[in-house]
């Protein structure tokens, strides 16, 4: 769309002289002020802006990444989303690079850079695990960044992310002691033995992760714990698997995930836990929710097209001038492609997604002196008034908040069961005389078409946890053994 041009009324006259105001000083300062007022009304970021510099609302945002192109091209889409979204306070990108990648890393300028020392290869284990560098890098921040006296509220995001609105920690119902997070159902181990094992106060186990919004003093008060139990959880190989830590790689990858939820169940933080802020693309959004942060670390698609970040792990697209994702589909042919109308609002989230990273790499290039890219319909749409309109700053309206989440996102495959909701449970002990009864009865559950899930309870002595063997034979909830009843010492294991 074309751009109107001209020089602006009340400017240079073509002599060089400024225009004088004929307004009087009094009545401009009065129309000023209502000028602003009308504008903090019409724009609610500069609304929320304006009250996060006030006493007690000093607020900053951190994510994590690694030196490297995979995450270059994240950083420049996150930081382009959080400026286009009118979040307030400053943005800290905490950049892990090992002493030898340094000499030939090209990203140092990607925003606002703290360097923090590399944890990708553990200096004392030699294990190799580079999301340590989350839990590393914000103590390195607390420890060494100037800006970490000078806040109140900390927003904590994933490099992987596309924000949508302002995320105000005060806005959203964080409290001192009372942190807001995602809601991140898959981490099994809150439920079993891996609480038990590595936390005192297992009851406080809560299953957040995505996006996290605290104080400035809890985060102070966990982060060492963060980090730490992240290293133990990560030691502890015999209980990496699926069924105890709902990772589907059983490789201990989301350790991290882990150590922080056991970080603040050893602090005694209780999580405002929201399963509405934040979507994984390629689910379907709850009817009259918008999310206010896009997730895109699985693959999804629109259509015939789709769009994976792990097929771009090496990609230099940040310094190749102009080059662009491939683009997704335009909006109106969105509009043909599906009737259901909040089916239709998750394929538009996917492109919104996509579009965005698009015209954060275009400004990217631009600033870095790129020649001006050459005209095309996709980038027409991109500078467009259309596009600028679908992309508004979104507002936090207040969606429920609760410390205990059950409900999750529906896979965007309109593969909704027509049954009502079964589980099946079954109860067993450790030992083996019941693990070939549940190889058993898991063969003949999965042959038989039963719908819903199965769980298996299993009764263990704490003795017994330590030499058991059997985790994997089933989905697992570890329950108190009573076979020998505490109180009356009656053994009965029926």
């Amino acid at each position: 769309m074309g751009e109107s041009g001209g020089q602006p009324k009340g400017g240079i006259r073509p002599g060089g002289e400024r225009a004088r105001s004929a307004t009087p000083p009094s009545m401009a300062v009065a129309i000023a002020g209502a000028v602003a007022a009308a504008l903090l009304l019409l724009c609610p970021a500069w609304a929320s802006a304006a009250a996060a510099v006030g006493e007690g609302r000093r607020l900053h945002t951190l994510f994590s990444v690694e030196c490297g192109d995979y995450f270059d091209w994240q950083a420049v889409g996150l930081l382009h989303s959080l400026r286009k979204a009118g979040q307030p306070g400053g943005v800290t990108r905490l950049l892990s690079c090992a002493e030898d990648q340094l000499p030939s890393y090209r990203g140092l300028r990607i925003g606002h850079t703290l360097q923090v020392p590399s944890y990708s290869r553990h200096p004392r284990t030699g294990d190799w695990y580079p999301a340590i560098n989350k839990p590393a890098g914000v103590v390195h921040w607390l420890k060494n960044s100037p800006e970490a006296d000078n806040v109140d509220w900390v927003v904590i995001l994933d490099a992987d992310q596309i924000v949508r609105g302002p995320i105000i920690p005060w806005e959203l119902g964080a409290e001192k002691g009372k942190p807001f997070a995602a809601y991140y159902g898959y981490l099994k181990g809150c439920d079993n033995i891996l609480a038990q094992l590595h936390t005192a106060h297992p009851e406080f186990f809560d299953k957040v992760g995505g996006i996290l919004a605290m104080h400035i003093d809890d985060l102070r008060a966990l982060a060492r714990l963060w980090l730490s139990k992240t290293e133990e959880v990560r030691q502890d190989k015999s209980h990496w698997s699926t069924n105890i830590t709902g990772d589907i790689y059983g490789t201990g990858w989301i350790s991290e995930m882990y150590g922080y939820a056991i970080g603040a169940a050893e602090v005694g933080l209780r999580h405002k836990i929201n399963d509405d802020i934040m979507i994984y693309l390629g689910y379907i959004p709850r009817p009259g929710i918008e999310p206010l942060i896009l997730h895109y670390g699985l693959p999804f698609k629109v259509g015939n097209w789709s769009f994976s970040k792990l097929e771009h792990h090496e990609d230099v697209i940040v310094y190749d001038c102009n080059r662009l994702f491939p683009p997704p589909p335009f909006p109106r042919e969105v509009e043909m492609m599906e009737s259901d109308p909040n089916v239709k609002r998750g394929l538009f989230l996917s492109i919104e997604c996509i579009n965005t990273l698009n015209e954060g790499l275009l400004l990217h290039h631009a600033s870095v002196g790129c020649p001006k890219a050459q005209w095309s319909k996709y980038l027409s749409f991109l500078k467009s008034r259309r596009f600028s309109e679908l992309t508004m700053p979104k507002y936090w309206k207040g969606q429920k908040v609760d410390s205990t989440i059950t409900a999750q996102h529906v896979a965007l495959s309109k593969t909704n069961s027509e049954y009502p909701k079964i589980h099946t449970l079954f109860s067993t002990e450790c030992s083996s005389y019941f693990d070939w009864q549940t190889v058993g009865l898991m063969h003949s559950f999965r042959l038989s078409g039963q719908p819903g899930n199965i769980m298996r309870l299993l009764s263990c002595t704490d003795e017994d946890l330590k030499n058991y063997k059997g985790h994997d034979l089933a989905p697992t909830h570890y329950v108190p053994s009573m076979s020998q009843h505490p109180l009356t010492g009656d053994w009965y294991n029926l």
